[in-house]
């Protein structure tokens, strides 16, 4: 979620946006190309990241926004991503004849429903911050009424919860706006099995370190992840090699948006650990960024690994929503 800060202007430059009330609806897109990533600059190598394209996205349909994670089918194309407003949000990327983000097609949104088949739901119930996709899963991650359901794939956006995560430390641990932020599929073959990963956004243990879990699987338990501030994790996905990276962002009115993408050792990740890694990319507004909350690893047409970053606007005059896309470098 948000900054506080950040919060209040949100809400103060807020359209009103009204929640549907049940059954999708079809989001018209428009979507300007985005290039270069720094200001001013044709750099297109940052860190161990090469910008490949992105896209600023609008709508006529005042629904869309609040996206606050995104996960690609295997086809890299399609795409399932959830909207902190309680509502799930699929569709496709369009990709130009060179290979770049174009724009979105197919888009629905869908209200998301609880256990009895009921939506409309107050936003609090429904936050959802964190997406995974795992064979016959979609699992979603909630703050403020802090848990991490499992819903049935296919069928998932005409579905309450199947299930419920156990997590491996106590919810009151975790702080109301600031919670259960990203959850993650570790690879098959890597030392984790194939295991569900939680990271909280700003919940900390006794030595100020991030909360954090191995949800299911051999390894299950509670590890932690350094905390640097201003810095706040908001998204997660794991790399091939079983790496994970983490996107963090930071705000205050002094210096603005930042965000960075950290990447975490997969071998390092264990019950009773405390992890941290290298930063791999850093930006503040001098780039193409905005509130950045959702990461995903995808495969390129050619092999390649590719990072899609996408913001969440809070449905507010001054923030984006915008979808960045980024090359691996090895």
């Amino acid at each position: 979620m948000l900054g506080r800060g950040l919060l209040v202007l949100s809400l103060l430059a807020s359209t009103g946006v009204a929640l549907a009330a049940g059954g999708s609806e079809t989001l018209p897109i428009r979507s300007r190309q985005i290039d270069p990533f720094k200001v001013g600059s044709n750099q297109t190598r940052f860190g161990q990241l090469e910008f490949i394209g992105g896209l600023e996205m609008t709508s006529s349909n005042a629904l869309f926004g609040a996206v606050s994670a995104i996960r690609f089918r295997p086809d890299g194309t399609s795409f399932v991503a959830v909207m902190d407003t309680g509502h799930w949000l699929e569709g496709a990327v369009i990709r130009d004849a060179n290979g770049r983000l174009s724009g979105l097609t197919d888009l629905t949104a869908t209200p998301m429903a609880d256990r009895s088949g009921a939506v409309g739901l107050e936003k609090w119930k429904v936050d959802s911050e964190g997406l995974a996709l795992r064979e016959g899963e979609v699992i979603v991650s909630y703050e403020q009424a802090h848990r991490i359901d499992i819903y049935p794939d296919p069928g998932f956006s005409t579905s309450g919860p199947v299930g419920s995560m156990p997590l491996p430390f106590p919810t009151t641990e975790l702080r109301n706006n600031g919670g259960l932020e990203t959850v993650a599929i570790s690879p098959k073959d890597g030392p984790l099995g194939g295991a569900a990963v939680t990271v909280s956004e700003r919940s900390v243990d006794k030595a100020d370190n991030l909360l954090a879990g191995i949800l299911d699987g051999p390894m299950k338990g509670a590890f932690a992840v350094t905390r640097t501030d201003p810095y706040a994790v908001t998204d997660g996905a794991f790399l091939p090699d079983g790496d994970l990276l983490l996107l963090e962002r930071r705000f205050n009115f002094a210096s603005g948006l930042g965000m960075r993408i950290r990447r975490i050792p997969g071998a390092s990740i264990r019950p009773g650990a405390v992890v941290d890694g290298d930063v791999i990319l850093e930006a503040d507004m001098g780039y193409q960024i905005d509130n950045m909350e959702g990461l995903d690893v995808v495969a390129g047409a050619s092999g390649d690994v590719r990072v899609i970053v996408i913001s969440d606007d809070n449905h507010s005059i001054l923030e984006r929503n915008l979808m960045l896309e980024f090359r691996l470098i090895k």
